[in-house]
């Protein structure tokens, strides 16, 4: 029988990366202070480590979803190399009001919803009742909530303080 791991989820724009409102290209991708030590901490504490983000950049027609791969292909590596490997990603590039037809949709992984974080629960050997978010949005919030997680309102300074007592409180 495969052991459950609790799961460290991160919101990526405004918690991993600074927002500059849709980033979709590692010119405009810049680091919160912190982010790499975060998710070593994490990995250090026994969790596995994931990111869930709504792209609505690709909804809107800023970038495609070939950019937001190739961004998170080099935010992966980038952490890896620093010691903070990350496990797996979900994107969501719909939005109900996208200019582009192909991604207009209310989708079940959009945050608030909590489709991503289950969608990785079905492909992970995950215990939800130890696992929590960090986000910078009351719909992460939502998120974590509508998937039966701790989730933890991060609002700016250094990621790994923030995450050091996030991870404190669960470990009560």
């Amino acid at each position: 029988m495969t052991q459950l791991k609790p799961a460290a989820f991160f919101d990526r724009d405004g918690v991993i990366n600074l927002d500059h409102g849709y980033v979709g290209t590692r010119e405009r991708f810049e680091w919160v202070e912190g982010a790499a030590r975060a998710i070593a901490l994490c990995r250090e504490a026994g969790y596995l480590v994931f990111v869930v983000t709504n792209q609505a950049g690709v909804a809107h027609g800023y970038f495609e979803e070939a950019a937001v791969k190739a961004l998170h292909t080099y935010m992966r590596e980038s952490l890896a190399a620093q010691g903070a490997p990350i496990d797996d990603v979900r994107y969501c590039p719909h939005h109900p009001r996208a200019k582009r037809a192909l991604y207009r949709k209310d989708c079940a992984w959009r945050k608030p919803g909590a489709g991503m974080i289950l969608d990785l629960a079905k492909s992970w050997p995950l215990d939800l009742k130890r696992s929590f978010l960090v986000g910078d949005k009351e719909s992460d919030l939502e998120a974590a909530r509508a998937a039966g997680i701790e989730g933890f309102l991060y609002r700016k300074g250094p990621l790994d303080l923030f995450v050091t007592g996030v991870i404190s409180r669960m470990a009560r």
